[in-house]
């Protein structure tokens, strides 16, 4: 097993740190998770049983929920790093070789065995049906988490497909003061969120959206909040996100302070809505970094986001920060409410 190379060397900084009106981040956006091999097939119909339908679009590319974010967040101008695991098979050099086409500060754990690997197919109305194959690793193993140097680390981004390795690092970011973001796959907590109280407790940010919301339960604001979450960002897809904060830091029960952040006004047609929402996290992340400013960075997200639906792929269809910036519309002003966010 050949294990991540690469430092990062500015010191350390927090999402309070963030540089000034027109100032780009110095320290690092540091993203810890999956990368997979995506085969995307675009469709008029879903097949039913044993039928065969034909379709004329098919694309491989380099995907993941972490690593999607990654890119992201790159294309906001932040210092980026991507650690994560591929298999030595010809998808997880293909993976390695597609990260570096896209200039990508890529760190990959090498495992024995195949990479992980999701066929998607994307329907007329644009929305995917996603089955995921695990490879030999889904995250950086708990070796790499303990030693993955964390020096110029400004925001760590994860989710938690490795629950043991993900608490090692995430224990090393809470001693170093790096805030840290986790974005909810209802996958990673089956048995139920309180499973990864110990990955939730002091994260700057939770990223949940609706699949995991309903896994959570009813009020997900306030149990995430009294698992320790300082704000949750609740995505809803057309609709865009909203920005919760516990409305009584010693009561998490009490209801959460919600602002909306709408989607545009005008978004382009939906073509394929495969990694929206790992856009949303990565941009907020990067914006976060440069501005400190959470309503700001989602502003930003919510737009990268929505323009992601527009092409086909996920993170092909990636806006660069110009092409966000032009979409932006004051309409898309974030509304205020103190009502629970779900």
């Amino acid at each position: 097993m050949r294990t991540p190379t690469g430092t990062t060397s500015t010191p350390p900084a927090g999402a309070a740190d963030a540089p000034g009106p027109g100032q780009r981040p110095t320290a690092t956006a540091l993203f810890v998770g999956d990368t997979v091999f995506d085969t995307t097939v675009r469709v008029g119909a879903l097949p039913a049983a044993d039928e065969k339908v034909v379709s004329a679009d098919l694309t491989d590319a380099i995907g993941g929920v972490v690593t999607n974010a990654a890119l992201a967040c790159s294309l906001t101008g932040a210092p980026t790093a991507l650690v994560s695991a591929v298999g030595s098979d010809p998808a997880g050099q293909e993976c390695v070789a597609r990260a570096e086409r896209a200039g990508m500060d890529f760190r990959p754990e090498v495992a024995d065995g195949r990479s992980s690997r999701a066929v998607i197919t994307i329907a007329a109305d644009g929305e995917k049906h996603l089955v995921l194959v695990p490879g030999a690793r889904m995250y950086p193993s708990e070796e790499v988490c303990r030693t993955l140097p964390l020096a110029g680390t400004g925001w760590l981004h994860t989710a938690v497909y490795d629950p043991a390795a993900a608490r090692t690092l995430l224990a090393r970011c809470a001693e170093s003061g790096v805030p840290w973001s986790v974005d909810l796959e209802p996958a990673t907590f089956a048995d139920g969120i309180g499973t990864l109280a110990a990955h939730l407790d002091g994260a700057a940010t939770v990223f949940c959206n609706t699949h995991a919301a309903h896994a959570i339960g009813p009020a997900p604001e306030r149990v995430l909040f009294g698992l320790g979450a300082r704000s949750v960002v609740f995505t809803d897809g057309a609709h865009g996100a909203r920005w919760c904060t516990p409305g009584d830091p010693d009561d998490p029960t009490a209801p959460a302070h919600v602002v909306a952040v709408p989607a545009p006004a005008d978004p382009p047609p939906v073509v394929d809505t495969t990694g929206a929402g790992d856009c949303l996290a990565g941009s907020f992340v990067g914006m976060m970094l440069e501005t400190g400013d959470p309503l700001a960075a989602l502003r930003y997200a919510v737009t990268a986001a929505s323009h992601s639906c527009s092409g086909f792929g996920a993170g092909s269809s990636y806006a660069t920060r110009a092409e966000v910036l032009r979409l932006h519309r004051p309409a898309g002003s974030p509304s205020e409410t103190g009502a629970g966010a779900s």
